[in-house]
């Protein structure tokens, strides 16, 4: 690799990624390790809980580190930018975004274009990330690792386009991800958290930065592999997509994979009893509080189509 192709890649871990209204003619398929040198490091950084004592307070910065995070994810990032399946305001939808934003899971607007190429290509040779057509490893993760899938697709969000502060947000999505680790680092090291967690700013931001980072990476990209393989089916959609339970405790309820391939315009995963949906419970909490409205629930001939 020359000198010049190594300083590009570098710099493109805080530089705004590309924007591009459309697929290149050729695709690169070849997976750019410099340029994603932070998130391999971010695992090795896993290797830190070993060198921190463990405190009980871990447990529960972990918890809600997690599942607040996961939240921006599966009911911003996914149900609202990607499907729009419930309204919000200009505010709302900016927060929620920049909530969003502190998974690492890049910007809210490269989000939605790829998950909305991901439904109109499902499991076929033009999607992303099948493991169908491209195998497991690929659609867990190397997929966004390649050049291909580094730019936002622009026509694919033309109703997020007019937003300037969206673009702004989509363009350096990363400071909202690395300011939260310097919270957190900051927060356990105020006498203050000492002496009502018990826990060391080293100890915040591993059990509450590190770590849930690296699990909602791997919980996020099961349902791209996971739940394109394993799993039950009560549609029968074109492509492999299936509901499992594993998955959906993981993501808060986006595991009823088939489910939603089948109708995705609705803002539940869950269509049945038993389908555990946390997601869609606290957007129905938000809608009753008016932070959010005009929540979209599966219609009835839906279910009866289901098995």
């Amino acid at each position: 690799m020359s000198s010049n192709r190594l300083i590009k890649q570098a710099a493109e871990w805080v530089k705004p990624a590309p924007e591009a209204f459309d697929l290149p003619s050729e695709s690169a398929q070849k997976v750019e390790w410099l340029r994603c040198l932070p998130f391999m490091l971010l695992h090795l950084s896993a290797f830190a809980v070993f060198f921190c004592s463990f405190a009980p307070a871990c447990i529960a910065i972990f918890a809600i580190s997690y599942v607040v995070r996961m939240f921006g994810i599966t009911g911003f990032y996914h149900r609202y930018f990607s499907h729009r399946t419930f309204k919000a305001s200009r505010f709302v939808q900016f927060v929620g975004a920049a909530l969003a934003c502190t998974s690492g899971q890049r910007g809210p607007l490269w989000w939605a274009a790829h998950h909305r190429m991901h439904h109109r290509h499902s499991d076929t040779d033009e999607d992303f990330h099948s493991p169908v057509k491209k195998g497991f490893f690929w659609s867990h993760m190397f997929w966004f690792m390649t050049a291909y899938a580094y730019p936002t697709y622009t026509k694919q969000i033309p109703d997020w386009k007019r937003y300037p502060e969206l673009m702004w947000l989509n363009r350096f999505d990363w400071i909202p991800f690395v300011a939260l680790g310097a919270v957190l680092y900051a927060c356990g090291e105020t006498a203050v958290a000492a002496e009502w967690f018990g826990a060391t700013g080293l100890q915040w931001l591993v059990w509450g930065f590190i770590l849930p980072t690296i699990a909602l990476y791997h919980a996020t990209f099961s349902v791209n592999s996971v739940a394109h393989v394993w799993g039950s089916r009560r549609y029968n959609t074109k492509d492999q997509s299936r509901n499992n339970l594993v998955v959906s405790l993981l993501t808060l309820g986006e595991g009823w994979h088939n489910n939603h391939h089948f109708f995705p315009g609705t803002a539940q995963q869950g269509f049945f009893k038993g389908e555990i949906d946390p997601t869609f419970k606290i957007l129905c909490c938000l809608e009753k509080l008016g932070i959010i409205s005009s929540l979209k629930r599966v219609p009835d001939w839906v279910k009866d189509k289901g098995t």
